[in-house]
């Protein structure tokens, strides 16, 4: 089998699609009721915005994103927003804050919900709490979604999300889409394991010293979101994929013998 058959093998076993995206995103439907209690009539809409709006979900890592856009008018700041989000999942979930979201645990499926606040006389942007930083952003949630699902390196995405896992790497998903598309900018479309060999050496070599935007608001540094030690810890899981002397020791041969 040449190395192209093999990559899109691994990527057809992992990937998650159609039905089985459905029925997976079904099960956390009762979840909307919670969120709907919650919000009142402040809430406009809820909207799926991670790996399984964006066609990039894989098997072994099964978390679903969701924005709880609310209303301009809602009468409170975005960091009483985003505390009393985490006060009411609390009473009935384990609840985590995380830098921009809150993640629970709901039939067996790992979810981030993000409380924002839609702009001012715009349909798509919104503004959400930064608590790192204690501060609010600007983002585009559409805006993404679409970058990244009509990106003709989608499949390459999918594979450094299995890498990502397979190398039990905290590598925010957002973080590695875009950093992923930085590292292919400007590159032809080619072969899928001369992009890898690329990704891997931006990884490796740049990834730890660049500053990296959210596409949709350029204050906003994504690449701030994770600390420079667990930014050395990808840049070296990269360099040891680079060493690797065939793709099967690049990680994704070793999940099929477990």
């Amino acid at each position: 089998m040449d190395t192209n058959s093999y990559l899109l093998n691994i990527i057809k076993k992992y990937s998650i699609l159609g039905e089985e995206s459905i029925k997976i995103q079904s099960r956390i439907r009762p979840l909307y009721r919670v969120i709907r209690n919650w919000a009142g009539a402040y809430l406009v809409e809820i909207l799926p915005s991670g790996s399984f709006a964006k066609g990039t979900a894989i098997r072994g890592s099964v978390d679903i994103d969701l924005l709880i856009s609310l209303k301009n008018q809602t009468p409170i700041t975005l960091k009483e927003i985003y505390e009393s989000l985490y006060a009411n999942l609390s009473t009935m979930y384990s609840a985590k804050k995380q830098n921009v979201s809150i993640g629970i645990h709901y039939q067996g499926i790992k979810l981030d919900l993000v409380p924002a606040k839609r702009m001012p006389n715009m349909t798509h942007p919104h503004s959400i709490y930064v608590s790192k930083l204690d501060t609010w952003t600007k983002t585009n949630i559409h805006k993404h979604i679409t970058l990244i699902k009509n990106t003709p390196h989608k499949n390459i995405i999918k594979l450094f999300k299995i890498w990502r896992l397979l190398h039990g790497i905290e590598f925010p998903s957002f973080l590695l889409e875009i950093s992923v598309l930085e590292a292919l900018k400007g590159r032809p479309i080619g072969r899928m394991d001369k992009k890898i060999l690329l990704v891997l050496e931006y990884l490796c070599k740049d990834f730890a010293f660049d500053k990296i935007y959210d596409p949709a608001n350029t204050n906003n540094v994504i690449s701030d979101t994770i600390s420079d030690v667990e930014k050395s810890v990808i840049s070296q899981a990269a360099a040891e994929s680079l060493e690797a002397n065939c793709w099967e020791k690049v990680v994704w041969g070793l999940y099929e013998k477990n």
